[in-house]
């Protein structure tokens, strides 16, 4: 979670220089911080770390719902950790308004009714 943190950090300063002036310098500064956000090895590390703390959910929903991509996966190991949308948000780099989104194509997917609990389903798992 803190690289994930780190990353969103080294976004927001990169869009300021971008914002502030065109300076021959800060072309070189954006370049280094995007030589240091790493979005796919922090989401290798923290998908292990899960899986250590957590070894059959993968499992279980893959077995429960084949049809769940990736993406859909991830939305649903964030759910089980029972984070709200505006925290899954910016670990996806998306807008709290597209996690609502993802979170009703998930639960059309799999076919769950509205009076059960996205979050409390997969804590259940």
């Amino acid at each position: 979670m803190s690289l994930i943190k780190k990353n969103e950090f080294l976004n927001q300063i990169k869009n300021e220089l971008k914002n502030t002036s065109n300076d021959e310098n800060l072309g070189s500064v954006i370049q280094i911080i995007n030589k240091n956000i790493n979005n796919s090895d922090d989401w290798k590390m923290f998908e292990e770390a899960f899986n250590n703390a957590d070894k059959d959910f993968f499992k279980k929903v893959k077995k429960i719902h084949p049809k769940l991509t990736s993406n859909d996966l991830r939305l649903c190991m964030y759910l089980r950790m029972n984070l709200s949308s505006k925290e899954i948000a910016p670990l996806l780099n998306i807008s709290p308004r597209s996690i609502e989104i993802k979170r009703y194509r998930l639960r059309k997917k799999i076919n769950l009714e509205r009076k059960v609990n996205l979050n409390d389903y997969f804590i259940s798992l």
